[in-house]
């Protein structure tokens, strides 16, 4: 094949391949990778939200509980000092005195966790965890949201492209492509997870 007539076909195959170059063939593959990318956001999302809520949960949840036990201690031993009578009778007998002396130092021990407690944590702690716990639950149930949305929005723009003209013939020619999936809930899915303590 003479010089002349290959530059005049790769002249020619150029011309033809500068406009299907621009004409979208490749928006079916770049779309579709764009909602699977999207897609697997989703899926991190809910795996975000699996991983997190146990373990905010039982933080506050242990919180709670060492916070309970201080004040269920302080009540018990004010019961306990308070039901302890010493008058100007048993004064001088050394087992009530005693008995007496060892209510109020329990309490007093006590008393002195609950105030190192209420020093350390102005507010108890508990209140600040279940406030944190409920913004995380709520931020996670909105990342959730905005990836679906995303997700959403990025097959409504794939499924464009393979069902219009003119992706529609690269979407059949070329690439195979089928419409995808749009993001379904249940209804059981619309519902935020319950957390129970």
């Amino acid at each position: 094949m003479p010089i002349s007539r290959r530059l005049l076909l790769l002249f020619v195959l150029c011309l033809v391949a500068m406009p299907l170059a621009g004409c979208g063939v490749n928006n079916v593959p770049t779309l579709e990778e764009t909602a699977k990318a999207k897609w697997s956001d989703v899926q991190n999302q809910y795996q975000r939200r699996a991983d997190l809520i146990p373990n905010l949960v039982e933080t506050v949840r242990g919180y709670a509980k060492q916070e309970q036990e201080t004040l269920t201690r302080v009540i018990e031993a004010r019961a306990k000092a308070t039901s302890v009578k010493v008058d100007a009778s048993t004064i001088t007998d050394p087992a009530k005195f005693k008995e007496f002396q060892d209510a109020q130092n329990q309490l007093t021990g006590v008393l002195g966790r609950l105030i190192a407690i209420t020093e350390n944590y102005p507010d108890l702690k508990s209140n600040q965890n279940f406030l944190a716990l409920q913004s995380q639950l709520e931020g996670t149930e909105n990342r959730i949201a905005v990836a679906r949305r995303d997700y959403v929005g990025a097959v409504q723009a794939y499924n464009t492209e393979v069902r219009t003209f003119p992706g529609i013939l690269w979407a059949k020619l070329f690439w195979g492509a089928k419409t995808m999936e749009t993001f379904q809930a249940t209804p059981e899915s619309q519902q935020a997870p319950s957390v129970k303590f």
